[in-house]
């Protein structure tokens, strides 16, 4: 609802040159039960959802929807291996795909050992992927589109072992494909997007590892989200998981950019407003997001936050002071005031806990 003049808002977000939103805001301000309803209004026209969910908050909705509810764990049957391709799409240059794909993957074991390559490091990492894959009969300037299995970290680690110089690097691995963590990224992919509106929960993994969860299944979305262009929101629910590493951040912002060519809109959200807003890639985030919405503001973040969006002393007052669910839309060179307002079929959904929502669920059936 306009706040001005109580009109409604009707958003379309792929009207825009493109369909990214950032959303800015403190704990308590409604920034989930907005993004809530807007899965739902997505889901309504026809838009696929992708949802991650550190919390596991948004699991309820996945089941009431028919949708899929992937849990990231040590525990987990659901696997996503990380050296997987992507499909070669018209127009594309194979080796291309394939360089960019070795440089995400780099990313990937930057946020694993936490730390950034070295030079020599990445000589020797750079050369060793090339290994791993041309012993699976990949090389950089053919069609992988069509292949089904893929080498994994362990394959990976076998040839570090074998080359000079990369033992260290493969025992800095090892926690990952013999140690305590094995299993969790080193199998082979087993899940898909088939649902309209699925959703990967990262509450049962260990917090050290969730940057490193986020940043894989992110990884392996842009995968899958080049073999069929059609409309679809991600939402990357407190994003700072991601970014807490340079690599992280750094392939978020390049998913975002890329987005747009396969008809992706990325939700941004996060509350740690100050981290984002000073991380070199937040400002980036921001301007390369058509939309940005802006919730209730804590003191600490409001004069960086006005700054940055060039908010009047009334603007900054009003999101101080901002009821739940109260904040500023602003596209491009136009803001408007506006309230988040749910029908009751969608409050019921979203306030519901999974045993209400179930025995909702089986009611349904039984008429």
């Amino acid at each position: 609802i306009n706040l001005q003049d109580n009109s409604l808002v009707l958003l379309d977000r792929f009207a825009f040159e493109n369909a990214h939103m950032v959303i800015l805001a403190r704990s308590g301000s409604g920034k989930s039960y907005t993004s809530k309803i807007e899965i739902m209004r997505n889901l309504m026209v026809g838009n696929d959802v992708i949802v991650l969910d550190p919390e596991n908050e948004y699991q309820s909705i996945a089941e009431v929807y028919g949708g899929s509810f992937i849990p990231i764990s040590l525990r987990s049957d659901h696997k996503i291996n990380p050296l997987d391709l992507p499909p070669v799409l018209e127009g594309e240059n194979p080796e291309d795909v394939y360089k960019e794909k070795i440089s995400d993957i780099i990313g990937l074991l930057e946020v694993m050992i936490q730390q950034k390559f070295t030079a020599e490091e990445l000589t020797i990492i750079d050369r060793a992927l090339n290994q791993t894959y041309a012993s699976y009969n990949i090389l950089p300037d053919m069609d992988f589109s069509k292949i089904e299995v893929f080498p994994t970290l362990n394959d990976l680690e076998k040839v570090l072992l074998s080359i000079e110089g990369g033992k260290p690097i493969a025992e800095k691995l090892y926690p990952f494909t013999q140690g305590s963590f094995s299993g969790f990224i080193n199998q082979p992919t087993n899940v898909d997007l088939k649902k309209r509106i699925v959703v990967f929960g990262f509450k049962d993994l260990v917090e050290e590892l969730r940057p490193i969860g986020m940043y894989m299944v992110l990884n392996d979305l842009m995968n899958k989200v080049r073999r069929e262009r059609k409309k679809r929101i991600l939402i990357i629910d407190e994003a700072w998981w991601i970014m807490k590493n340079e690599s992280g951040a750094s392939f978020l912002l390049n998913a975002i950019k890329r987005g747009r060519k396969y008809l992706l809109g990325i939700t941004t959200i996060t509350q740690d407003i100050d981290d984002f807003i000073n991380s070199p890639y937040g400002k980036p985030i921001i301007t390369n997001s058509a939309l940005t919405f802006l919730l209730k503001q804590a003191p600490s973040a409001i004069d960086a936050v006005g700054n940055i969006f060039a908010l009047s002393e009334g603007e900054k007052r009003f999101l101080l002071q901002a009821e739940r669910g109260r904040g500023i839309l602003i596209a491009g060179l136009k803001r408007i005031p506006v309230y988040v307002l749910a029908s009751y079929a969608e409050d019921q959904i979203i306030k519901s806990s999974p045993e209400q929502l179930l025995a909702i669920k089986e009611a349904s059936r039984v008429q």
